[in-house]
């Protein structure tokens, strides 16, 4: 098995208390027939969760990510995700253990921000290349749908 695939192999053996307690609400399609895959490898890091679809990653951070120099590291990991096209949500494991539904919300709404976001920028890229269709003195009707 080479390390890109046994590294999250590993990871999903090892996930923390709040990691197994968060995957049992998003596994299997359960929140809202997202899909969500855990330990994923995405550029050059392992994320928590991620929803493909969505383009969300979702991070449970415990203690050990409170200093400096772990905000640090995450700052910087998430800036390179979010240049992967990708949203960090950044939650806590007193988050997931105090309060799974209002987290549970929180992805939720991230996701239909970001699936509304990317409806609006398809919607765009569909107008822009209308207009120089137009242009060319080309015409195709225009369709849209904003159902999933």
């Amino acid at each position: 098995m080479t390390e890109t695939r046994l590294k999250p192999a590993q990871l999903r053996r090892k996930q923390t208390s709040a990691e197994v307690k968060l995957w049992s609400a998003l596994r299997g399609e359960r929140l809202n027939g997202w899909k969500f895959r855990r330990q994923h490898p995405i550029d050059r890091y392992i994320v928590d969760f991620v929803c493909l679809d969505a383009k969300l990653i979702i991070e449970v951070d415990g203690a050990t990510h409170s200093t400096d120099a772990e905000l640090e590291r995450d700052a910087v990991r998430t800036q390179t995700l979010e240049t992967c096209g990708f949203f960090v949500l950044r939650l806590t494991n007193a988050d997931v253990f105090d309060n799974l539904g209002g987290v549970l919300e929180t992805i939720l709404a991230a996701i239909e921000q970001r699936d509304h976001i990317q409806k609006l920028s398809s919607m765009s890229s569909l107008l822009a290349e209308r207009r120089w269709s137009a242009l060319r003195g080309e015409f195709t009707p225009l369709t849209l749908s904003l159902s999933p």
